[in-house]
């Protein structure tokens, strides 16, 4: 009986062997399935799961989890909407504000309202992956809104030129427009480079950037223009205060003799110099520029437009052929 059991036990060895080393094949390629799937960027969808997003950090230093390669953008403000079509991934905007007008193309979004005060209800009916905006459009209450529903809030925040160009890249990056992003800040990156080696032999002009006549208002330190007038050839005279845009006193601006006065133009709209400058060196000799406020007051790629026209006022012999 012993004898008869080892025998039936040996005739089912083979098969047994064979099934385990089918189970065993089995296994391996589930588990190789599985480490190829994480490797891999899934498609993205507004209901994204933890696989199918990532974790970044925006330029107020919050960590924000956003989804691999956003297909539905909502920006709130124009230079964002700026470099969103600049990057090539204009067709997956869905939403911007009424101050978006460019390119041609921006003015056909559905309009969200502006920049500091946007329809939080038509934000959330469009469904959007995420939503890009600089901090002067972050409202504490918009964003928590959001921020209940899911939906990403991505924050820029540039100072300078060079921070644009970091805003650029960084968007280029969140969007899944690398390559497209490296070929533009270097395009970018050049023309500003040529402004700067036109101009650095040339006098330094002190210079006193117009925001408002009045009540008078100007750019101060932490504003991108104090570093454009720089790399133009010139000197802001309120390079040295704190803040980005403020309300200046009539008695610093006549105190400040600037030599050249710079403010943003729109459309058929008059310059009209400070009560308190008019009487400056600037005024009195006729050095008082206006430059498209599209390219002074909106920090995306058209800045360096600004910087090469600011540079040709300032220096116009730099530039003569």
């Amino acid at each position: 009986m012993r004898g008869k059991r080892r025998e039936s036990l040996s005739k089912h060895k083979p098969y047994n062997f064979k099934f385990a080393c089918a189970l065993a094949l089995l296994v391996c390629a589930v588990a190789l399935f599985s480490c190829s799937s994480r490797n891999e960027k899934p498609a993205t969808t507004n209901t994204a799961t933890t696989a199918q997003t990532r974790e970044v950090t925006d330029e107020s230093g919050k960590r924000v989890r956003v989804p691999w390669r956003p297909q539905r953008i909502v920006t709130l403000a124009p230079n964002l909407t700026e470099i969103v079509y600049a990057l090539g991934a204009g067709s997956r905007l869905v939403g911007n504000t009424t101050y978006c007008d460019y390119p041609a193309e921006a003015k056909q979004v559905e309009k969200v309202g502006d920049t500091l005060q946007p329809n939080v209800e038509k934000i959330i009916a469009l469904k959007p992956d995420i939503v890009l905006i600089t901090t002067a459009s972050q409202l504490e209450t918009f964003t928590r809104q959001l921020d209940e529903r899911a939906i990403p809030i991505f924050v820029t925040d540039p100072h300078d030129l060079e921070g644009v160009f970091r805003s650029i890249k960084t968007l280029g990056d969140l969007l899944g427009q690398q390559e497209q992003a490296d070929k533009l800040v270097g395009d970018l990156r050049a023309r500003a480079s040529a402004v700067e080696d036109a101009v650095k032999s040339r006098p330094v002009v002190t210079v006193f950037y117009q925001v408002s006549p009045s009540p008078l208002w100007t750019a101060g330190k932490r504003s991108w223009i104090t570093d454009l007038i720089k790399r133009a050839g010139g000197r802001s005279v309120t390079a040295e205060v704190e803040g980005e845009w403020m309300r200046y006193s009539d008695e610093a601006a006549i105190a400040s003799k600037p030599e050249a006065i710079i403010m943003a133009t729109g459309g058929e709209e008059k310059m009209e110099v400070a009560p308190a400058l008019q009487k400056s060196p600037a005024a009195l000799n006729k050095r008082v520029y206006g430059i498209s406020g599209d390219y002074l007051s909106r920090p995306g790629p058209r800045l360096v437009d600004g910087l090469e026209e600011m540079a040709r006022s300032l220096h116009p012999e730099a530039f003569q052929k």
